[in-house]
Formats: C-alpha cells, structure tokens, sequence
C-alpha cells in the first residue's frame, strides 16, 4: 500500500495562503524531492487550477527564476487527481476523482507504488477526518501575516501526531514531518 503524504507551508500564526510565503530556492528543491517521493499528485479543485496556472509548462519564459525550472518541471510531469464535482476534464496530466471520497483515496492507496502526495487546505482535512493521511509535513515558515486561511479550522477532533523528522532551512523556516500516533 502506497502512503498518502501531506505536505503545506504555513506561517507562524497558521495561515496557509501561498501568497503569504516568500519564495526561497532551497525551499522549492524541498518540494522537488517531496514531488519525486511520490508516484501522484492528489489535488481538490482550488488547488489543482492554482497550481496549473502556476507551473503547467511551457516553463522557461523567463517569468521565473532558473532555480524555480527543477520544481516545474517536476509538477508539470506529474501525474494528478483531481477531487472534484465541477470541474469536467482536467488535462494537465490529470483524471477525475469521483464518487466517495474515502473509498476512492483508499483504491489510490492499494495500488503499488511510492506513495501520493496531497496539497491544498480543504481536501487534506477531509482525508484527515478519514484517518487517510499517514504522513504530516509542515514547512513553518518564520512569519506572521495575521489573515488568510488557517489550517485544519473546525477539525471535529484533535489530530495526535508523532514528530519523526524536522529540518531547518538558511531562510529560518523548519519542515517537521509527523505520523499519527497510534
């Protein structure tokens, strides 16, 4: 069974809105590996149209910088699923989730592989909720911007975790990883 990891950067006060952070390059090379770790991506519908807007090639347009190309490049190709009723046909390596939410995560789960990666804020409280998450990351970014959405808000029971890594980045921010505690 494949893990479904979880990784978002957040501030200092909870917020987790992607134009609270400031982008760092050794930061993006994190993400890189993260995306390499994983065999898919699992978006919601916000998060998939943001991140395609953002890095769908073509890439080298020079609206970025050059240490931004690895992490695009690696996201562009990628494959993706989508959770979505709306949205009709995702195009950008991507397919449709549908039907029930635990039971199509868990097929996503039993198939073989190295694990899939979720980001966004609603869908991963969802699985949350689920009890699907097997792996928790945070990149703590050493800032407080006091708005924007706040992680996990109106989780209906405490999330227990167990710190199983942390590292610590030239630009002050800290990604602890974390497991459910059993």
């Amino acid at each position: 069974m494949r893990p479904l990891r979880y990784s978002i950067n957040v501030t200092l006060d909870g917020c987790c809105d992607h134009r609270a952070i400031v982008p760092d390059e050794e930061l993006h090379r994190h993400a890189a590996e993260n995306l390499d770790r994983a065999d898919a991506l699992l978006f919601g519908r916000v998060t998939y149209e943001m991140m395609e807007q953002a890095w769908r090639a073509p890439a080298g347009t020079g609206a970025r910088p050059d240490w931004m190309e690895p992490f695009a490049r690696t996201i562009d190709a990628a494959r993706k699923y989508v959770v979505s009723s709306t949205l009709r046909q995702p195009d950008w390596n991507a397919e449709l989730v549908r039907g029930d939410l635990g039971d199509a995560v868990r097929q996503l789960k039993e198939q073989p592989g190295d694990g899939l990666l979720v980001g966004g804020v609603q869908l991963p409280q969802a699985l949350a909720e689920l009890g699907l998450i097997d792996e928790y990351e945070f990149v703590v970014q050493p800032r407080v911007v006091g708005h924007g959405p706040a992680l996990f808000a109106g989780l209906s029971k405490p999330l227990d975790l167990t710190l199983v890594s942390r590292l610590e980045y030239a630009s002050g921010a800290v990604a602890m990883r974390y497991v459910p505690r059993s």
